[in-house]
């Protein structure tokens, strides 16, 4: 079975999170005021679920209120210019997805740079995801997705949460591999993206376990296969698409904790040991849990390093897939 591979990465992610607790004690650097934890999609999605369970003990360990945002649009770049912008005083975060890795490779003339503007803190939680489709969909099974593309290029339409976010990624790798062509529709966040879905005002989406698990299991959407490399535990049944005939497909969401460019050291080790608290909580580790996803809180310096190694490999799938920001 292969939902003991996410299980064994959700276990070495807590106990990461474990050994960093220490870090806390170290750090004695508190917010001057409220903090503004900036998520840049609508509610919904798995950003703004992040956000919203950590955001309380956040707010324990660091002494002042932290109040979820979100500003939505553009495929994550208004929130984001929006904490580019602010002082680095440690009260403007972001919480922010895996387009994080994509958008220096897609987006031009933003005002800010995505590799300079940012200083990364912790990369805290990784959602699988679903493509699903409305209950009624003539599209009964993954493989008559497929077949159906086939048959007709460029006429079935999905949803995603905006340009170069992880669903859209994930959408135009499936499109490669599989040498199809569908039509990609963008939506302001994770919520609406879904909600065309269920509407069917898109044929599918690849929607995070964090959105539509819950929706899966109540019968309201149809899960046709999950875009990790294993099962996902909410979901035992349904298949993975590396099962279905592609091999090696791995696309899943995640996210992670910034502050502006020049967030200082003490800063970005307190809000970091923030987070590792929020992982420790039996409240969050149960709530991930029931959405199959998987706790971090990888050290900032671990963090930073990998940033880089994967933003290398999404230029490189962006060039390779012709994924653009249009």
């Amino acid at each position: 079975m292969t939902t003991l591979k996410t299980a064994g990465l959700r276990r070495r992610g807590l106990i990461m999170a474990g050994l960093a607790l220490p870090s806390l004690a170290r750090a004695q650097w508190a917010p001057p005021r409220q903090v503004r934890l900036v998520v840049p999609f609508t509610p919904g999605g798995g950003a703004d679920t992040t956000a919203r369970l950590f955001a309380p003990v956040m707010s324990s360990i660091l002494g002042q209120p932290v109040v979820v945002e979100n500003r939505g649009g553009a495929g994550g770049t208004i929130g984001a210019a929006e904490v580019a912008r602010a002082a680095p005083d440690g009260t403007t975060l972001l919480c922010d997805a895996a387009n994080q890795a994509v958008a220096p490779f897609i987006f031009r003339n933003l005002g800010f740079d995505y590799i300079t503007a940012f200083t990364p803190i912790s990369r805290v939680t990784v959602y699988p995801m679903i493509v699903v489709v409305k209950p009624d969909s003539p599209l009964q099974s993954f493989a008559g997705l497929i077949e159906r593309a086939k048959a007709q290029p460029g006429r079935l339409t999905y949803s995603s949460s905006g340009n170069a976010v992880s669903n859209h990624i994930a959408a135009a790798v499936l499109a490669k591999r599989a040498g199809i062509e569908l039509t990609h529709v963008p939506y302001r966040g994770g919520g609406p993206a879904l909600q065309a879905v269920l509407a069917g005002d898109v044929d599918f989406g690849f929607a995070t376990v964090a959105s539509a698990a819950g929706l899966a299991q109540q019968g309201s959407v149809r899960a046709l296969a999950a875009s990790s490399a294993a099962r996902i535990p909410a979901l035992p049944e349904v298949p993975t698409i590396a099962e279905l005939g592609y091999p090696g497909y791995d696309q899943t969401e995640w996210n992670a904790f910034y502050g502006p460019a020049g967030l200082p050291a003490a800063a970005v080790e307190r809000v970091h040991a923030a987070c590792v608290a929020a992982l420790a909580e039996p409240g969050v580790q149960q709530r991930l849990a029931t959405l199959g996803a998987i706790g971090l809180g990888t050290p900032p310096a671990d963090f930073t390093a990998w940033l880089g190694r994967e933003r290398g490999q999404m230029q490189a799938l962006v060039r390779e897939a012709n994924i653009s920001a249009d």
